[in-house]
């Protein structure tokens, strides 16, 4: 099925008639209340979409004084994903092709990913201290395990039908690293590293709750503090706006890379 017309214009529509309906929903007198006693607690529970996008505004603008926050939020998130992209690519590669070390090892992985690993952060936080590095830890563990498992069953996944051809056409096991293994496993990297942008976010968000001096989750922590609601939600919406740009670039890398690959309306041609 083709997408609308104009999407964009549909996907901006969206966003404006929620801003409207926060907007209406959250000002005295606009819409009957059924949720609070009074107009005002809409107002306190959920924020102001102006006075919001006035603390963003100040923040960017007039006053200028996240950038120094939101570096140190970006490279906790840059370094987690990364380091935990790789290694999770690194090891969904080793196990799918070491049948003898999955086998050996499948039980204590499959019980690390039950884990609720948000409670390591406070052991992170006095194994790495309060600085980057408790924060990156606790994002590593969030990112790998989405890339570990994506890149195992990529791996598993190749057909034996073109792993016997290749062999038959003397390919070494480096070549079938390279020409087959890997690039079936391609699109189930880009499926979990979408994913991972947002759990790299997560763990550098929630490592600066639990203890930090700097960084967009030490601001908001700050505002919840005092119940400024509105300072949340745009803290809130700063970071998702940043989560949606880091998701747009690995969208574009895995264009690039997957050239290949034919579109979802070339399919439907053929």
């Amino acid at each position: 099925m083709k997408p609308p017309r104009h999407l964009r214009l549909w996907q901006l529509g969206l966003l404006l008639a929620l801003f409207a309906f926060w907007y209406a929903m959250t000002t005295p007198g606009l819409l009957p209340n059924f949720m609070f006693d009074n107009d005002r607690q809409a107002a306190f529970f959920f924020g102001q979409p102006l006075k919001v996008l006035a603390r963003i505004w100040a923040w960017f603008v007039t006053d200028a004084d996240i950038y120094r926050h939101l570096a140190v939020t970006l490279v906790e998130t840059l370094l987690a994903f990364g380091i935990g992209a790789l290694l999770g690519l690194a090891g969904g590669l080793w196990l799918a092709l070491a049948p003898a070390a999955s086998a050996i090892l499948e039980p204590y992985v499959k019980a690390a990913n039950a884990m609720p690993r948000i409670i390591l952060a406070p052991i992170f936080a006095v194994w790495f201290g309060l600085g980057i590095g408790s924060k990156v830890a606790l994002g590593v563990t969030l990112v790998f395990f989405i890339v570990f498992f994506n890149v195992y069953q990529g791996v598993k996944e190749v057909s034996p039908v073109v792993l016997a051809n290749a062999r038959m056409l003397g390919a070494n096991r480096k070549q079938l690293l390279r020409h087959v293994y890997l690039p079936s496993a391609t699109s189930w990297v880009f499926s979990s590293l979408h994913t991972s942008v947002g759990l790299a976010f997560v763990g550098a968000v929630v490592g600066e709750y639990l203890g930090s001096s700097q960084g967009v989750g030490y601001l908001i922590l700050q505002a919840e503090g005092t119940f400024d609601i509105d300072t949340v939600m745009a803290g809130i919406l700063v970071l998702t706006a940043f989560a949606l740009v880091l998701d747009a670039a690995v969208g574009r890398i895995e264009r690039h890379l997957m050239k290949w690959q034919p579109r979802s309306g070339e399919t439907e041609k053929l």
